[in-house]
This record gives structure tokens, C-alpha cells and sequence, in this order.
């Protein structure tokens, strides 16, 4: 096992409306990212180790997720937990396309990367 970052990369095609799948994702799962963890009234708990999430959307009903993990041990971990978090979205009937994983070989960003984007 390495303790170098790991990088899950997702592709969703889903149904209804893609700003209220957003909305969903921001509000069950992505601020807790910034506050590094949920509390007991979050819906949904972030598995601990995420460095980074971005949403991409790459169509009306396709996402690009990026998730950036401390280790690939946290990687594995998120993969078992992420059940919790499906199930939350089920309304959107979200189909996982395809998943690509992998060690972070080159990693650099601004600060601009630290701002928040969307809701």
C-alpha cells in the first residue's frame, strides 16, 4: 500500500434535473469536505481522508466527479462507504458509467483551486 494520494475518477449519467442533483451533492456532501467532516444532522457522512471533490458537469444528464484521498487506503475505505451516499441521490436514478483510480503522480494548484465553486 502506498501512502502516496489517490485520485477516484467517476462518470455519472443521470435523470431529472441536473441543478437540482447539484444542489443535493452541495448540500449533502460537499460542504462537509470544507469542514473536514459531518456532523450528526448531516444526511450523509463524508468518509474521512478526502483532499479534494469536484463535480463536472459534461452534458444535461452526464457528471465527472474527482475525488483527491490522502492515501489509497482512504480510497478503499470511501469505495466500501459510499453506498450512504448513492442511496441519498436515488431520486436522480444516478448510473455509474465508468471509474478510474489510480496514484497521483504530479499534484500542484493556486489558491484559486481552494475556492469553493456552486452552491
Amino acid at each position: 500500500m502506498s501512502d502516496k494520494k489517490s485520485v477516484m475518477i467517476r462518470r455519472y449519467r443521470m435523470e431529472g434535473s441536473m441543478d437540482e442533483l447539484m444542489r443535493t451533492v452541495e448540500l449533502q456532501f460537499a460542504r462537509q469536505i470544507e469542514a473536514m467532516g459531518g456532523g450528526p444532522a448531516d444526511a450523509v457522512q463524508v468518509p474521512p481522508g478526502i483532499i479534494s471533490y469536484q463535480a463536472v458537469r459534461t452534458g444535461p444528464d452526464t457528471l465527472l466527479t474527482i475525488t483527491v484521498f490522502e492515501s489509497e487506503a482512504h480510497l478503499r475505505r470511501a469505495k466500501q462507504g459510499a453506498e450512504a451516499i448513492r442511496l441519498s441521490l436515488a431520486a436522480f436514478h444516478v448510473e455509474e458509467i465508468e471509474t478510474f483510480t489510480g496514484e497521483v503522480a504530479i499534484s500542484r494548484a493556486t489558491d484559486a483551486a481552494l475556492e469553493p465553486v456552486g452552491s
